[in-house]
């Protein structure tokens, strides 16, 4: 915890004394066919490779686009909340953030033009409290930070039925 405590510390005090070096571009993603509905997706790191289910024309032989989607949203806001975590000083033993949406498929089908491919709705679930556990006034103010900045499910759906679950991260703590 210390050394991303740290970590965050230097490069804050950076930023804010060359705000210039703040904006830069993302690295792209770059997907590329490989056979039928499969896509390898390239960037910065390791491949990775998405298909279809078999009942639209695919083989199942990889995540589909939108789990990816939603598990680059629930490690992004699990990211930010271990980061506000550290800068507060709380050693974080145990968090998982679950990303759930809903879609109707007849948008990425084009079955009917009215309905948007993508998302109707998406949910953030940050788990409540373990039992017999109490969350310090730190650490609900560290996630309430990091829900600020985290890219919202409101971001991530298409159709603004989004809801985010306000239920407070927890988990084990140790206030260090």
């Amino acid at each position: 915890m210390e050394s991303i405590r740290s970590a965050i510390a230097q490069a804050s005090n950076y930023l804010i004394e060359h705000p210039e070096a703040a904006t830069s571009s993302d690295s792209a993603a770059t997907a590329v066919l490989e056979d039928g509905l499969r896509f390898r997706v390239d960037g910065p790191g390791p491949s990775l490779t998405t298909d279809m289910a078999k009942s639209v024309g695919g083989n199942a032989e990889g995540p589909t686009p939108a789990w990816l989607m939603r598990a680059a949203l629930a490690s992004c806001d699990a990211t930010l909340v271990a980061m506000e975590a550290a800068r507060d000083g709380i050693d974080l033993t145990d968090l998982t953030v679950t990303v759930e949406s809903e879609s109707d498929f007849r948008g990425v089908l084009g079955v009917d033009p009215t309905i948007q491919p993508g998302p109707l709705s998406m949910r953030v679930d940050r788990p409540r409290r373990q039992p017999g556990t109490r969350t310090p006034r730190k650490a609900r103010s560290g996630v309430a930070g990091a829900k600020r900045r985290a890219m919202s499910a409101e971001q991530g759906a298409r159709r603004g039925q989004s809801e985010v679950d306000v239920a407070l991260l927890c988990g084990s703590w140790s206030t260090g």
